[in-house]
C-alpha cells in the first residue's frame, strides 16, 4: 500500500465499513458468486446497506458532514451520497428482509450498482488500493478494524 493509507483518516474504521459495503454492492460477479449462491462470510445485500449507513447515518444526512473524518473531500462525499440514496431507495421498495434476487431484479439495481462502483473506485484509489480486487469477507473486515 502506498500513497494515502486507509488509517490516515480519523474515523478509518467507519471508512473501512463504508468501503466494504460499497465494494460488495458494486460488484455484479460478487452478487452472483457470493450473495445469490449463499456463500458464508459475506452477509447479504441488507447487511451491506446497513454497513454503509449504520455508523454514518447516511440515511439521515449527507456524507459531506464527514469530510475530513471518513471522507477525504467533497467528491468522495458526493459519490457516497449518490450510492447510498440509490441502494436505500431500493431497500425501502423491496423490503429489508427481501431475498437477494429481489434486489438484483429491481429495475433500479443496475444504476445503484454503477453508482456504488463509482464511489468504491474513488475511495479505493484515494486509499492507494486496487479497486479491482474481490471484496473481503466480513471476518477480514473485522480483523482489519480491530488492528490499530
Amino acid at each position: 500500500m502506498g500513497g494515502m493509507p486507509l488509517t490516515d483518516m480519523p474515523w478509518w474504521r467507519w471508512r473501512t465499513n463504508v468501503r466494504s459495503a460499497l465494494h460488495m454492492l458494486s460488484d455484479p460477479v460478487f452478487h452472483h458468486e457470493c450473495w445469490l449462491a449463499g456463500r458464508e462470510g459475506y452477509g447479504d445485500v441488507t447487511d451491506a446497506v446497513y454497513r454503509l449507513v449504520e455508523d454514518t447515518w447516511l440515511d439521515n444526512w449527507s456524507a459531506e458532514k464527514y469530510v475530513g473524518t471518513i471522507f477525504r473531500d467533497s467528491a468522495e462525499a458526493a459519490a457516497v451520497d449518490a450510492a447510498a440514496l440509490r441502494v436505500l431507495r431500493i431497500m425501502h421498495q423491496v423490503g429489508a428482509d427481501a431475498p437477494v434476487s429481489a434486489y438484483l431484479e429491481h429495475h433500479g439495481w443496475p444504476e445503484a450498482v454503477q453508482s456504488a462502483r463509482e464511489a468504491h473506485v474513488m475511495l479505493a484509489t484515494n486509499d492507494a488500493e486496487d479497486p479491482g480486487i474481490p471484496p473481503r469477507s466480513l471476518d477480514v473486515i473485522r480483523i482489519m478494524t480491530r488492528a490499530a
